[in-house]
Formats: C-alpha cells, sequence, structure tokens
C-alpha cells in the first residue's frame, strides 16, 4: 500500500493509504480526527472544511495522492493553542454568540470562516457581508445571523 506524507496540525504524518482514498477518509477513518464532518461526500455541503497551506478546502474531494510531503494540512483540532490549550478567537465567538444549534456543521463553517478573514485581509479590507456571502457551507439549522455575528466579533481578535 502506498505511503503517503503531509504536516497534519503542525505535526509530520505518514500513513499507508490506497492514492484514491479521499483525505476526509484518511483524516476520519485512519488518523481519528472526528472534527471534519461527512455531509455530502461532492464538495457541496462543506462540512468537512480545513485548512490546506492556510486556504479553506474540503478533503471529502481530495485523493491523498494530491496530498504534497509540504502540504500543511489544519482541521477544527489544530485550531487551539498548543502550549495553553485556549481556543482560537474564531472557536471562542461560536460559544460566545451561541451559534451551534445541533452543531454538525459547525467545525466546517469555523474554518471556512478564519479562511475568509484572512482573505479579506489579505485583499486589504476587513470581512463585510460581501465576504460572508461568499462562505458556502451549508447549516441545516439556518443560524447564518449568529455565525455572521460570531466571525465579525472573532475578526476583531485575529
Amino acid at each position: 500500500m502506498p505511503q503517503h506524507t503531509f504536516i497534519l496540525n503542525g505535526q509530520k504524518v505518514t500513513v499507508d493509504a490506497p492514492d484514491g482514498l479521499r483525505l476526509l477518509w484518511v483524516l476520519r477513518d485512519i488518523l481519528g480526527l472526528t472534527g471534519p464532518k461527512y455531509g455530502c461526500g461532492l464538495d457541496v455541503c462543506k462540512a468537512c472544511t480545513c485548512h490546506i497551506n492556510g486556504k479553506a478546502f474540503n478533503p471529502c474531494s481530495v485523493p491523498i495522492s494530491d496530498i504534497k510531503p509540504a502540504d500543511e494540512i489544519t482541521t477544527i483540532e489544530g485550531l487551539a493553542d498548543r502550549k495553553t490549550g485556549a481556543l482560537h478567537p474564531m472557536q471562542q465567538a461560536w460559544l460566545d454568540f451561541d451559534v451551534a444549534q445541533c452543531g454538525y456543521c459547525q467545525p466546517g463553517q469555523i474554518m471556512a470562516a478564519i479562511a475568509k478573514v484572512k482573505q479579506a485581509r489579505a485583499a486589504g479590507h476587513e470581512p463585510g457581508d460581501a465576504d460572508f456571502d461568499e462562505i458556502r457551507n451549508i447549516c441545516r439549522c439556518g443560524t447564518y445571523f449568529r455565525i455572521r455575528e460570531a466571525i465579525k466579533s472573532a475578526a476583531k481578535q485575529m
């Protein structure tokens, strides 16, 4: 079986997995990280959103063979401060604004929100409604207003 090496939440990992296996299943079934959720498996719902090299992506649509040794994958499990355990400001804002109802989509929502704040700032502006409209993660509970308020709050701390 082929071996694949990459950086996961700051640590180099090597896994034995078939080349065609989607990264989501490597993360969940082989490495035991259940933060990225399986929703649709078609890159539509975005419940599995993680970061690759600092940008949002959906591991349900990426075969492990596309991941290179220098690629840095960050999941929701990798956001908290490794030394203190303090939550990332976006995670804390989710709690402060009581965003989650069922909570299933929330790891993907948080990862997408962090990437969107970084993208807006890289473009030279603070994130606003036009940026939030580009976030395509689906929340079946409909907490979109609270999601936006949490993002605005967390952006001030990031």
